[in-house]
């Protein structure tokens, strides 16, 4: 069953080079680099492998019958329903801030609570959406490339001091 798109799964390995994902602005919005992203604010998650986009819509994830998350588009473009919602508290997503990711479209959060496939891919956790939010749903960057903040931003925040 499912929607037949790439499955989105999680894996206990903080530095598995499969597990990087692109910070871009939401569908059809210019996003600068080194833009810090707002608490609030709608963005798409770009995985790097493959260049598609983490997606949801309403069929039912294949293991635990919650939202099914999959990965859609060509070359980083795809649809309004890769739009995420970045759920923080404070203005900005911190880099060592734990954050969740609300779909644009459909309100459930990307969440991951240990259900496992088998072969193939053997060990994975389902990667899903549900209805509330919980500790199954919270999210945190392990590592990755950091971008200096654009000189528009540093000045914005030394003004804010002022």
């Amino acid at each position: 069953a499912g929607s037949g798109q790439q499955s989105v799964t999680g894996v206990s390995a903080a530095d598995d080079g499969n597990s990087y994902w692109r910070v871009r602005g939401r569908t059809a919005a210019v996003c600068e680099r080194g833009t810090p992203v707002r608490c609030g604010q709608a963005v798409r998650l770009t995985h790097l492998g493959t260049g598609r986009n983490l997606h949801s819509h309403r069929f039912a994830s294949p293991l635990s019958g919650n939202q099914e998350v999959s990965a859609f588009g060509e070359a980083g473009e795809g649809d309004y329903l890769d739009d995420w919602t970045v759920v923080c508290s404070g203005t900005y997503w911190a880099r060592d801030g734990e954050v969740r990711f609300q779909h644009t479209s459909t309100n459930v959060f990307l969440s991951v609570t240990g259900e496992q496939y088998g072969r193939p891919i053997h060990g994975q956790k389902e990667v899903h959406g549900m209805a509330t939010s919980s500790q199954n749903n919270y999210w945190k960057v392990m590592e990755g490339i950091f971008m200096q903040p654009g000189e528009v931003f540093k000045a914005e925040r030394y003004h804010a001091e002022l």
